[in-house]
């Protein structure tokens, strides 16, 4: 009895066992090719990768899904579905969002600021986002500020509205010696002048003579100015021709520069230096005066002399006695190193060319 009982203990424990070890046999028959876990997804354009469960038993589970591309706000790809008793898929690796880029200020006029960078991008799937750093504005720079009108050095200044019919003036400016750079350096300073008041479309020349060297002929000041009639920047009319010009006196009142402003003289209440001489190197008729053009207009010696006439037509005590009358012709000046003893100060006649 007790033999039997045994031997049906045995059985009882042997069988189940085989059972056992038989149904293990057969699933490591079918583990030989474990299912794999399906690959994650690639995020194309932030749209999640999605990996499919692998169906053996015991198999890895899905490789993890690839987050989407690098772009504005791209959503990270998802990870793959875990396969049957195996382990999960790894979670997918989210896409980075790049922030905007910083706006630039456009230059101009006060220039404005520029517009700062776009907002972070959002968060990807199964992985954060990377913000996108804000950008800053670039500041516009600021607008150039306009230019500074000029100055009325000799007082009287007329803001640009000369009269158009202007074809004359005298200078407002000054020069400490006769050597004005000859006649190409004189016409220049005309030219310079003028355009200041808006009067730069004409041809303007400097009525001054010049005596014949280098080969080349004598210059006479009445050969290189219009045939009249000659208007000041007033558009008041001196003469009406060149013969009438040459016949006429000084007058402080027409004979005024560019800006409108009389010329320092004789006249009543003219505020000093005196300084109504005016370079010509010239006869009252207009002829080159020799010897007296300081050289051509290049010399700054004491020894050399130039010619010149009374813009008010004046003389001391207000005489108007020829010569002093002449506004072209009333004397030589003190030497060409200093315009000013006498009553100068280097400055010259302009008129618009024939």
């Amino acid at each position: 009895m007790i033999l039997i009982g045994k031997t049906q203990l045995r059985t009882r424990v042997t069988f189940p066992l085989g059972i056992v070890f038989l149904a293990l046999a057969m699933g490591c028959s079918e583990d030989k090719s474990a299912g794999t876990g399906g690959a994650g997804g690639t995020g194309g354009a932030g749209t999640a990768g999605s990996g499919t469960a692998g169906s053996g038993t015991g198999g890895s589970g899905g490789a993890a899904g690839t987050g989407g591309s690098t772009g504005s706000g791209g959503t990270g790809g998802s990870g793959g579905s875990a396969g049957s008793t195996g382990s999960g898929g790894a979670a997918g690796t989210g896409g980075a969002a790049t922030g905007g880029a910083s706006g630039s200020g456009g230059a101009g006029t006060g220039g404005t600021a520029g517009s700062g960078g776009s907002t972070a991008g959002s968060a990807g799937s199964s992985g954060a986002a990377t913000g996108g750093s804000a950008g800053a504005g670039t500041a516009g720079s600021a607008g150039t500020a306009g230019s500074a009108g000029s100055t009325d050095a000799g007082g009287g200044g007329d803001g640009g509205l000369t009269d158009p019919r202007m074809n004359f003036f005298v200078t407002s400016d000054t020069s400490k010696t006769g050597n004005l750079g000859g006649l190409s350096g004189a016409d220049e300073r005309c030219m310079r002048l003028a355009t200041a008041v808006g009067q730069g479309n004409k041809a303007w020349r400097a009525y001054l003579s010049a005596e014949a060297a280098d080969g080349g002929a004598a210059v006479n000041a009445k050969d290189r100015i219009g045939p009249g009639p000659y208007y000041n920047s007033k558009g008041a009319m001196l003469a009406a021709d060149s013969a009438a010009l040459h016949a006429r006196s000084g007058d402080a009142e027409l004979f005024i520069s560019e800006k409108g402003a009389k010329v320092n003289g004789q006249w009543t209440g003219s505020p000093t230096p005196n300084e109504h001489d005016v370079l010509t190197g010239s006869t009252a008729a207009g002829a080159v005066q020799a010897g007296q053009t300081c050289v051509n207009w290049t010399s700054e010696l004491m020894t050399n002399t130039a010619q010149v006439g009374h813009a008010d037509g004046l003389g001391p005590s207000m005489s108007t006695t020829p010569p002093t009358n002449s506004w072209n012709a009333a004397h030589t000046n003190g030497g060409c190193n200093d315009t000013a003893p006498k009553g100068g100060a280097g400055r010259i006649y302009c008129f618009v060319a024939p």
